[in-house]
């Protein structure tokens, strides 16, 4: 059955290959990008497949721009069967913001949060929010996370991917009737551009990214994954997180998230 599935970060790395994969599937996307240019390209190459592509466009550094993107993407396609939060970031040469938070943390944790929150009367109970995580996870600290402490790189990032597991985690367990939330990890040092910045490497085949975020979309294997962390090196789900912790974190998240929300 064909879906109606959104990406972040569809204009580069495992973003725009799993779009691609998608389409060919006959799937119709809405794709997200920062970049005009790099949008419209994306999208003239997916339309060749047939499939319907719609652009979204904001910096996801930017919450105000995210709020503003989800209220357009809610206009326009008032269902919207899976959204994948891909969009990430690792190193960057500005890593504080204008509101004085860590790059890595409104990324990676806040702004697909956000994107959740904002969207979620456009998604069926029947269907799935895919995050995002990383095999790279640290423990949150939660003054690192409200800009109080400035980060190192890999700390950054790490702590961000496992705030926004703890996040899918605790949403899920306050959405039980749905829709799934489910945090994977699509693989350690796959070929993009990420990697290539920030480790110097050329990085694993970019497919196995690609199988397993198409696979938590729409597979039945993930029908019943709601809360759970897939660790695609393992090949197998990881333990659930105690829900306090969860809770603690994804308590942070949304008291930060609070403001935005309420824009339109």
């Amino acid at each position: 059955m064909k879906k109606i599935i959104l990406i972040t970060g569809a204009t580069d790395g495992i973003g725009r290959a799993a779009a691609e994969a998608l389409a060919k599937q006959g799937h119709d996307l809405i794709i997200h990008g920062r970049s005009t240019g790099k949008l419209a390209t994306t999208a003239e190459a997916l339309r060749k497949t047939g499939a319907d592509i719609t652009t979204a466009l904001a910096d996801l550094s930017d919450l105000s721009q995210v709020a503003a993107m989800a209220d357009q993407i809610a206009a326009s396609h008032p269902r919207i069967d899976v959204l994948v939060n891909n969009a990430g970031v690792f190193k960057t040469d500005h890593t504080i913001t204008d509101d004085g938070l860590d790059v890595r943390f409104v990324v990676n944790t806040l702004a697909p949060a956000l994107l959740t929150l904002k969207l979620l009367p456009t998604v069926p109970l029947g269907g799935r929010i895919i995050h995002l995580s990383s095999a790279a996870q640290a423990p949150v600290d939660l003054q690192a996370l409200a800009g109080a402490r400035p980060m190192q790189d890999m700390d950054a990032y790490a702590q961000s991917k496992l705030a926004i597991t703890l996040w899918s985690q605790h949403f899920a367990a306050q959405h039980p009737a749905g829709p799934a939330s489910i945090a994977v990890n699509p693989g350690s040092l796959l070929a993009t551009k990420m990697v290539r910045e920030g480790f110097g490497m050329s990085g694993n085949d970019l497919n196995i990214g690609v199988d397993i975020l198409t696979r938590a979309a729409l597979s039945d294997a993930f029908a019943d994954a709601t809360g759970r962390y897939f660790d695609n090196d393992a090949r197998r789900f990881g333990p659930r997180y105690p829900e306090a912790l969860c809770a603690t974190v994804a308590g942070a998240v949304d008291k930060m998230l609070k403001p935005f929300l309420a824009l339109r």
